[in-house]
């Protein structure tokens, strides 16, 4: 099991926020990449979409399961990324960076948090986030 970003916060549905000042980058975690496997299709939420702590954004399709995605923070959607998005949308879909580069270039969606210090306060450390997946296996 590899080891998960120190500089993140992560859910216990996978999920991982990067917070730079009130704005949050999500994405999905390696260990939530490699259940997955290849990634075949994304469903990500429009630009001025409100999102809520816990709830879904958005939907992940491999050719093993389909997962919804569930927002670490509530605010706005202010990005998607469009080197992953479906190209009938404009993006690229470049679906493979989501498993290939996690926590970097493979990132879902930007959000302008309106409720930080509490949701930050409901997400997990990367070592808890570890021990969590080792209770789990």
């Amino acid at each position: 099991m590899g080891k998960y970003p120190d500089n993140l916060y992560y859910t216990k549905t996978h999920e991982w926020a990067k917070v730079d000042g009130d704005i949050v980058t999500v994405g999905i975690t390696s260990y939530a990449a490699e259940e997955l496997g290849e990634v075949t299709r994304i469903v990500l939420p429009e630009i001025g979409k409100k999102v809520k702590f816990g709830e879904p954004f958005g939907e992940i399709e491999s050719y093993k399961s389909c997962s919804e995605l569930f927002s670490p923070v509530s605010g706005i959607i202010i990005e998607k990324n469009m080197d992953i998005e479906d190209p009938d949308k404009g993006g690229k879909g470049r679906l493979d960076l989501i498993s290939e580069d996690p926590y970097g270039r493979g990132w879902l969606i930007k959000v302008k948090a309106t409720n930080l210090p509490e949701d930050l306060g409901k997400l997990m450390t990367s070592e808890e986030y570890s021990k969590m997946l080792e209770q789990e296996s």
